[in-house]
């Protein structure tokens, strides 16, 4: 295969070439040092003989976009955008490291970094999709790592507005192995449930070494991945490591009936968190936007958050029943930088606790990030001025107790604390929380109202027995 030669680098006022980084059909990346601030960008810049008024307004759509969402941590950064002296128009953006594209043909990806890799982009997908844009090439070479390890969703240059018809002479541009039947078939451009199938796609590929559709030694022409695609089931995923509930997560992302898949990239994150819990790991935590988040919560039961406890605190004196766990080493891979607070409290307790939780619905872990970095244990001392919960009460069904109080008049940015057994507490907005325990077992929680670093003070314990013997 012929590749074409690289464009010159454009003198760009402010910044000093240092080399290529890498080549595309309509633009190449070149690494600057930027003067003032002094720091390595990475510029993507248009080539020349692309550059019509069509792909002008692509790009600057595509600047626009990314400047937009660019505060998700999940998203690579843009700095700027501009048009160089030679009329070439440019993005400097964040600098980042080998894309995973990269990684999986070479090495085998532990299965904890996928499934924190696919909550943390797949919580960029959804922020997206509440911004009301598509990215519409979600895909293993579109993934970037940052200087500290976090995965990054880039290339929203094809991205295109939720709802919006495509224009005649519109050119939409597709990674065939990661595409939607539905797309490939040219019925849509694109949708939410082709993007839960692209990110289903990529995740299924880190996992297994090669994309869903490929037969190794086989024909992997496109024709032949279409029509795999769009008729064949897909095939199993040969990880000994893998959970069966993983798998089913995959393969449910990847139905070829868009009604059968998760119906947000949100939800496929709670599937994945839920795998999370089942191997013991605590759940990477999930980056919505707390104001669209906290309001999703306050009137949704099925946004509680469930807790899986396990004590020895039972009327029958005997100790828990132990949970069959996963061989895969839940210690291995994850990052403690990419867990909620409460998160690495909870894992760290976990040692000597009389209670081992693992959250299996991350609602209260999600908005950990509406600015309450400091950690649990850092809140200073009871504030007798704020609110408190006096009317905790619990509703037993099975294995399964819900707790459920009156909101005693908190205010914007408020939010509860609810422990369990004494242990590190989540933080949420809901007044609703649910915890799944042995059968026979009593659980307690109490619950606080915290408020700018303060917590008022804790509502009467409030304990229920769970059914079953």
């Amino acid at each position: 295969m012929v590749q074409r030669r690289p464009s010159v680098p454009p003198v760009l006022p402010g910044f000093t070439h240092i080399r290529l980084l890498g080549t595309g059909g309509f633009a190449d990346v070149f690494l600057y040092e930027q003067n003032m601030p002094r720091r390595q960008v990475a510029v993507k810049v248009m080539l020349a003989d692309v550059v019509t008024d069509s792909v002008r307004r692509m790009f600057q759509a595509e600047a626009n976009l990314m400047a937009q969402l660019s505060s998700h941590p999940g998203i690579l950064t843009v700095y700027q955008a501009s048009i160089s002296a030679d009329g070439r128009p440019y993005l400097v953006m964040e600098l980042c490291g080998a894309h995973l594209a990269d990684r999986f043909r070479r090495e085998t990806i532990p299965v904890t970094e996928v499934l924190r890799i696919g909550v943390q982009i797949g919580s960029a997908i959804e922020t997206a999709h509440r911004q009301g844009v598509l990215h519409r090439d979600i895909k293993p070479s579109n993934i970037l790592t940052t200087a500290f390890g976090h995965p990054v969703l880039s290339d929203f240059g094809i991205a295109a507005s939720l709802g919006a018809a495509p224009s005649v002479g519109d050119t939409v541009g597709m990674s065939v192995p990661w595409s939607a039947p539905e797309v490939l078939l040219d019925e849509t451009t694109g949708t939410i449930g082709s993007e839960v199938w692209a990110l289903g796609a990529t995740l299924y590929t880190l996992l297994a070494g090669r994309s869903p559709f490929e037969q190794p030694g086989g024909q992997n022409g496109t024709r032949e991945l279409i029509a795999r695609i769009t008729r064949s089931r897909l095939p199993a995923l040969d990880r000994q490591d893998a959970p069966a509930s993983l798998e089913a997560v995959l393969r449910r992302a990847m139905s070829r009936d868009p009604g059968r898949r998760q119906q947000t990239a949100l939800e496929l994150v709670r599937d994945l968190q839920r795998v999370e819990a089942e191997l013991g790991l605590a759940p990477t935590h999930a980056d919505i936007a707390l104001d669209d988040w906290a309001r999703a919560i306050a009137g949704d039961p099925a946004d509680r958050t469930v807790v899986r406890a396990v004590s020895p605190r039972t009327p029958t004196g005997r100790g828990p029943r132990r949970r069959r766990r996963s061989p895969v080493d839940t210690e291995a891979t994850v990052s403690a930088g990419t867990l909620g607070t409460e998160a690495r409290a909870a894992r760290h307790e976990g040692h000597r606790s009389r209670v081992i939780a693992a959250v299996l619905v991350v609602v209260a872990l999600a908005v950990v990030g509406l600015g309450a970095t400091a950690t649990w244990w850092a809140v200073t001392g009871e504030d007798g001025s704020l609110p408190r919960v006096t009317d905790v009460e619990a509703e037993v069904a099975g294995e399964e107790v819900t707790f459920r109080w009156q909101d005693p008049g908190i205010a914007a940015g408020d939010t509860y604390r609810v422990s369990v057994d004494g242990q590190p507490p989540a933080v949420q907005r809901a007044t609703e929380f649910a915890v799944v325990a042995e059968p026979g077992q009593q659980v307690c929680v109490t619950v606080r109202v915290a408020r700018e670093g303060r917590t008022g003070p804790a509502s009467a314990e409030k304990c229920a027995m769970t059914g079953g013997n």
